[in-house]
């Protein structure tokens, strides 16, 4: 007992208040293998109370004025910016990301989607129409739902938890929030800065814990009329299932397998680091990472030999360690699922070019027991493989020669997956006509993950439903009704 003391402990935040649970979950240190962090074991009974503090909130909240609301929210981000760094340490502890990664992407991110959400708030409009001859006029307003309920994962925990909760509160609803209960800390320190922001009481509650118990609770409650999920496609289908006899309203953003097209004009200057980086940044685990490259056969093997020797280039471990390029995978057994695809892989007669079981990975000595994986590379794999059709997550990708453009269209469209995509190649026309033909919700030619946050995120397919970003999350976060006036 006397070690558990030296553990960080968190509590949920409802109603304002930080509040003690009976049962906890030990949350590991994915660079060490080591338990830091005890985690509530939350239930019904915390959804419940979290609940009831949300619909006690609304009337007041929802009656602020959207100046009033946006002044609140870039309040938070301007308190978030300035503890940045104790966040960026938080988050790379937690989640096993680099540092770098952190303080560059997670945070200043999290910082941008409370001040994005604070602006856009203030520009919407709505919509009139008028029958003259017939003396009527028609207009649309709008109005905030009610208690929203959030479900973010652990990949990206406070920038995604962050995506959700600004637009939320933005448009007058509040929230009862759910964190990934393997990444709690950054949504823990955020709530200690919300009464100094200005956020009442019972507008923003977090409850932690495992899905199975507090997520299933949130999306069974009658009084939670939308959902907010990001997350795995089998969580969604549990997630429709169980709120289907309650008619809510979904947002679901999901996995993806998503395709780099490599043409025999792209510029490999750009091309490669670029791929690189969409293949193995945060360990590649971002649901909008690279896991399948077709190259044009004409340079095929010169990428693969560019791109390989770039890979071995890249260092992994520490994740404090600002020259490290990849961190720690966020768990012992997603590293062992993860792993468990390059064997599958293997033994379909697959090349793994380097990486797992091919190069031997080096690590500190307080990081022996982490949960590390070099940057892996894999060729000669068919398409029906299962490393070609399932999301890894993980830093795994899979390189194979195309020889056409219809062809390569075709192939990349066959998964159940559809929500990112990558073209290179010099050809406008060619990119045009490609990218409109992708089944993928955003397609990215010739660079990688440039958001304009104005603009939809979201996939087609297996890959979520609805579509997030200025103009959907208000329309998502907002009920719409039409008012016919005659005069």
């Amino acid at each position: 007992m006397a070690h558990s003391k030296a553990l960080l402990v968190l509590e949920n935040f409802i109603a304002g208040k930080f509040v003690p649970c009976s049962s906890y979950i030990d949350s590991y240190n994915p660079s060490t293998g080591d338990v830091y962090c005890r985690v509530p074991d939350s239930g019904k009974e915390e959804v419940e109370a979290a609940v009831k503090a949300a619909k006690a909130a609304f009337p007041i909240w929802s009656s602020k004025s959207p100046l009033e609301r946006s002044q609140i929210l870039n309040k938070l981000a301007d308190l978030i910016e300035h503890d940045l760094e104790a966040f960026a340490q938080a988050e790379s502890k937690d989640q096993g990301k680099t540092i770098t990664f952190a303080r560059t992407t997670d945070i200043p991110r999290a910082v941008y989607n409370f001040r994005f959400f604070a602006s856009s708030i203030l520009h919407h409009t709505t919509e009139c129409t008028e029958m003259a001859s017939m003396g009527f006029m028609h207009y649309t307003s709008r109005a905030p739902v009610g208690v929203a309920g959030l479900i973010s994962p652990w990949n990206l925990p406070l920038y995604l938890l962050t995506w959700k909760i600004a637009p939320a509160i933005a448009c007058g609803n509040t929230v009862v929030a759910k964190p990934s209960e393997m990444t709690s800390v950054t949504a823990w320190m955020m709530c200690k800065l919300l009464e100094k922001a200005g956020v009442p009481h019972g507008v923003v509650n977090v409850v932690f814990g495992r899905g199975a118990k507090v997520g299933e609770a949130l999306v069974c409650h009658p009084d939670v009329p939308l959902i907010s999920f990001t997350g795995s496609t089998l969580t969604a289908q549990r997630i429709t299932e169980k709120s289907a006899p309650h008619c809510k309203r979904l947002s679901l953003e999901l996995g993806g397998k998503n395709p780099a097209i490599i043409f025999d004009d792209a510029d490999l200057a750009q091309c490669i680091p670029t791929t690189l980086r969409s293949s193995f940044a945060n360990q590649g685990e971002i649901c909008l990472c690279t896991s399948r490259i077709f190259v044009q056969r004409g340079i095929y093997n010169e990428f693969l030999k560019r791109f390989v020797t770039e890979a071995k280039k890249w260092k992994v471990g520490n994740p404090s360690d600002p020259t490290v390029d990849m961190g720690a995978l966020i768990s012992k057994e997603h590293l062992e699922k993860v792993r468990s695809y390059v064997k599958k892989a293997q033994a379909e007669g697959a090349r793994v070019l380097c990486g797992e079981g091919v190069d031997s990975l080096a690590l500190p000595t307080g990081n022996q027991k982490g949960y590390f994986m070099l940057p892996t590379v894999i060729a000669e794999v068919k398409d029906e493989s299962c490393c070609m059709q399932e999301e890894i997550f993980g830093p795994v990708t899979c390189v194979v020669a195309f020889d056409t453009e219809e062809e390569v269209i075709e192939r990349a469209n066959n998964v159940k997956y559809g929500l990112a995509a990558t073209v290179w190649s010099s050809n406008v026309g060619r990119v045009h006509r490609v990218a409109q033909r992708l089944q993928s919700g955003l397609v990215w030619t010739n660079c990688w993950l440039v958001r304009d946050l104005n603009l939809p995120f979201g996939g087609m397919k297996a890959s979520g439903i609805g579509r997030e970003g200025a103009k959907d999350s208000y329309e998502f976060f907002t009920e719409v009704k039409t008012i016919t006036i005659k005069h």
